[in-house]
């Protein structure tokens, strides 16, 4: 099967390029609605328009329907009046007399027809809407005694509203998988060009696709096949998880008292991933892609809302899902980065306490080789780095202290650490959570915040060992391949998340610009503690 992906790949991705150009022209800032809509049709998925009368939602669908060869089309705007003959056709009245069934003429109705447009969907009856939840989840129609299977590719539902609450219309909500805020046009040049055009007709609102650009019946059901044996890639895996453990709780903005958030919780079905996966599959299969890779991500973000006002919180977290990966790794180079500065900085000081013949401190008790133990200080769990400790000032009135901060060991959380308030900034940074102090010390005590606690001594007539610092002065790991290595990965993610998907919204590219930035900042920083253990 995936050589049959592979088949296609040198033209299936310029095909529907090509098919999005024409679907396009002439129709100003519906560029995300025709190319999630195209791309539903294609996953036999079903599309919710969320707008206002009067912004070309119609329009999206007889577009749509241009894509496929003779494809049938059925449009209907709901109201609490409708009756199931109006959507899926007139009872026969010859069968009913003839044979005693119940049976609809369907040709010409809902469930004759490929694409099918409803607005005001959420006005209908029970009757219908119940029909329709069918329809959607398993193509069938129930017509007289017979199950006939329906031919429809694409359900575009629009509303300028939300289903209301307490009127069992959730289950048919959850099966619209993607969902547009459709809105009016805001560039005032694509506005002077709408108000310029002569109005058209619904005829002349379809898009002209040349006949050998259009997909055919048999393609579009050999394309089902090749789009389940599309891959996935684990990446896109790691990527859903991050997305599913962060969506199940939302902090929002309040609008009612300014600064105030709440917490909201989002629920996503089982059922729900499942066809969200089989639409990356199908973005993957029309990019010429044997497998889903991270650059198919981003436009499930409109599969995921339930509320217009969750889509600015969800799209950072659609984003951070592919740069998780490389923010834990900017997390532990610069941790480890750390650590070797620091360790490096031992080492050179007992070089320089050894040419200095420095004895002051060689009743203090090493741990670790480079840290000194602070008795009676909490539960005597405090070390402090001996060069720090070594370059404290005695106490005086002419001398200010020195700030530090106490915190929990990384490496070790059974025990803290105190780390000077220079040698701090990448701590804080990465958010660890710590005490500021102000230290002191004299021949066998250090002052914190003024209050005297004795430094670990060893028994009389022993002395310090200091280890042999003759050979590991520096870094024996490549730290500046591996920053320059992770700058690569994000450059080239970043890349393919903006230029490897023609379904990409010009918010979602903006939001990928703005963490890639971020990301690229904070290797920057990387860059800076490198220069310090390289060069210091």
């Amino acid at each position: 099967m995936k050589e049959d992906i592979l088949n296609t790949k040198n033209d299936i991705k310029s095909r529907f390029q090509a098919l999005l150009h024409f679907l396009n022209e002439g129709v100003w800032e519906k560029g995300t609605e025709i190319g999630m809509g195209l791309l539903a049709a294609v996953a036999g998925e079903s599309v919710l328009l969320l707008g206002p009368p009067g912004v070309a939602k119609s329009m999206v669908a007889r577009r749509i329907k241009s894509a496929f060869c003779d494809a049938q089309s059925f449009e209907y705007l709901m109201s609490r009046f409708s009756t199931p003959d109006e959507i899926f056709g007139p009872v026969s009245i010859n069968r009913l007399k003839s044979a005693d069934i119940y049976e609809r003429n369907t040709a010409g109705f809902m469930p004759s027809s490929d694409i099918v447009f409803l607005d005001e969907i959420w006005k209908a009856g029970p009757a219908i809407l119940n029909t329709l939840l069918t329809i959607i989840n398993e193509k069938t129609f129930r017509n007289g005694r017979e199950e006939m299977r329906v031919p429809l590719k694409l359900l575009i539902g629009a509303s300028n509203e939300l289903p209301a609450e307490g009127e069992g219309l959730e289950a048919l909500w959850d099966r619209f998988l993607v969902r547009l805020v459709s809105g009016c046009v805001k560039n005032e040049d694509n506005f002077y060009k709408i108000l310029k055009e002569s109005p058209i007709s619904a005829d002349e609102s379809k898009a002209d696709i040349p006949a050998d650009m259009a997909i055919s019946q048999n393609e579009y059901l050999q394309w089902q096949k090749q789009i389940s044996a599309v891959d996935i890639d684990i990446e896109v895996l790691k990527a859903i998880t991050y997305i599913r453990q962060h969506t199940k709780r939302l902090v929002l903005s309040d609008d009612a008292a300014e600064g105030a958030t709440r917490i909201h919780s989002l629920y996503i079905s089982d059922r729900r991933w499942k066809h969200i996966v089989h639409l990356l599959r199908a973005s993957a299969f029309v990019h010429g892609r044997t497998s889903v890779t991270v650059a198919d991500i981003l436009p499930l973000v409109h599969c995921l809302w339930n509320e217009p006002e969750e889509l600015p919180y969800l799209r950072p977290i659609v984003v951070q899902s592919v740069f998780a990966e490389y923010s834990e790794k900017i997390s532990k180079l610069s941790a480890d980065m750390s650590l070797e500065l620091r360790r490096l900085r031992a080492l050179r000081a007992l070089q320089q306490i050894k040419e200095e013949n420095y004895h002051r401190d060689d009743n203090k008790q090493l741990f670790d080789n480079f840290y000194y133990r602070i008795d009676k200080y909490g539960i005597g769990n405090t070390y402090i780095f001996f060069v720090d400790y070594k370059h404290l000032q005695g106490y005086s009135r002419d001398v200010s202290p020195v700030e530090a901060i106490v915190y929990a060991d990384p490496q070790n959380p059974k025990r803290n650490l105190i780390t000077l308030m220079a040698d701090a900034a990448g701590l804080l940074s990465n958010g660890v959570q710590a005490v500021r102090v102000k230290l002191y010390r004299d021949d066998n005590n250090i002052y914190i915040n003024g209050v005297q606690y004795p430094i670990g001594t060893l028994p009389r007539g022993q002395y310090q060992t200091l280890m042999n610092t003759s050979s590991a002065t520096q870094s024996e790991t490549d730290y500046e391949a591996m920053v320059e290595a992770l700058a690569a990965n994000v450059r080239q993610t970043a890349q393919a998340l903006i230029s490897d998907n023609m379904f990409v919204s010009h918010d979602d590219k903006l939001e990928v610009e703005r963490q890639t930035k971020s990301m690229n900042h904070e290797i920057a920083i990387l860059r800076m503690n490198l220069s310090k253990v390289l060069y210091e």
